[in-house]
């Protein structure tokens, strides 16, 4: 109506008057324009104009798809667990899955900062408190339940369920880089001992699925378990080997001496396509350790060949809760004792 009745009036007005008063109203305009500005940072500002619509909370590290949609990294991630969609309009984002190029949204992330501030932090602590929580490897470890791993030794795996791949995802962006890994079980859902496999590569694929590299780290004794996001967690108490002193320290390196001599002719007498094929997997048989004790895990030649030995993980089981390598040598030299009399003439 204002802008009606201003035109009314200017029909009227010689010209000089007009363009006089059009700067007149700009300067004006441009004066009224700026204390609307600071009305809109103090007063027009509601934090839930700026919520994930996907966690409904503020966002925190905002990302926009190609598609023009913003959404908190860890929410997009999360919907690409299960579609490779976006999920608002569906529109495909598979070549985005494979790059992980995630740019954040500065434009976003400034506004919030700038005029939420407290809001902000108090988001900021949340997630904070979300990651040291998740970082925590005694309490709380996310265990992938699977097949046996053992410490030094290579582990690749295939991932493809969704609960795995935000396991995965988690681990690397808490910084550990590291999950347990449990053999399955019927009754319990996994068995009571397992190892810690750090990560040490991720190759992702256009469909979600990823491939990754991991090694063996440290033995554990499960002392409780729960579930998380579909995934099993465990509190864990570390496993060490027990050292030896004096005499019992030289027939402990006898003893050692032997078996490994033994484990070298088992080794040796096998095809050359198979060995070819376990050391492509696993690497080549590792040589003596120079101090037979410095290891908490004992030599890890030990741990190569239960891995490469022909044994259901049932029978792997007990040499991997051994904190005596007295006993897992002896049990070793019955195993590779057994291969040999079976072996057909």
């Amino acid at each position: 109506l204002k802008r009606k009745r201003r035109d009314v009036e200017e029909e009227g007005e010689p010209q000089e008057e007009i363009s006089h008063q059009k700067k007149s109203n700009c300067g004006e305009l441009t004066t009224l324009v700026q204390p609307c500005c600071f009305s809109l940072e103090s007063d027009l500002w509601d934090p839930t104009d700026l919520e994930c619509s996907l966690c409904m909370r503020l966002f925190y590290e905002p990302v926009t798809t190609p598609c023009g949609h913003t959404f908190c990294l860890q929410c997009l991630e999360r919907c690409l667990d299960h579609n490779p969609k976006c999920p608002l309009c569906k529109e495909e984002l598979s070549e985005y899955l494979v790059q992980r190029q995630y740019c954040k949204t500065v434009l976003m992330e400034n506004l919030i900062s700038k005029y939420l501030p407290s809001e902000f932090i108090e988001r900021q602590k949340m997630h904070e408190e979300e990651i040291a929580e998740l970082s925590n490897l005694n309490k709380s470890v996310p265990i992938f339940v699977c097949t046996m791993a053992f410490p030094t030794v290579p582990c690749p795996l295939h991932i493809f369920e969704p609960c795995y791949r935000l396991m995965i995802r988690r681990c690397m962006e808490t910084g550990t880089n590291c999950f347990g890994m449990c053999l399955g079980d019927d009754l319990k859902g996994f068995v009571g001992y397992g190892c810690l496999l750090e990560i040490r590569d991720v190759k992702f694929f256009s469909d979600g699925r990823s491939v990754v590299d991991t090694i063996g780290r440290r033995r554990f004794k499960i002392i409780q378990h729960r579930e998380r996001d579909g995934y099993n967690t465990a509190d864990v108490e570390y496993l060490e080997d027990v050292k030896v002193e004096g005499i019992a320290e030289r027939e402990l390196q006898s003893l050692h001496d032997a078996v490994y001599d033994q484990a070298l002719v088992w080794v040796d007498s096998l095809k050359a396509e198979q060995k070819q094929r376990i050391e492509g997997h696993f690497g080549p048989m590792p040589r003596k350790d120079s101090e037979l004790q410095a290891s908490p895990n004992g030599p890890s030649w030990c741990w190569w060949l239960l891995a490469v030995l022909p044994l259901e993980g049932r029978a792997q089981l007990p040499f991997l809760a051994l904190t005596s390598l007295k006993d897992r040598l002896s049990g070793i030299r019955k195993v590779l004792l057994f291969m040999s009399q079976s072996r057909p003439r």
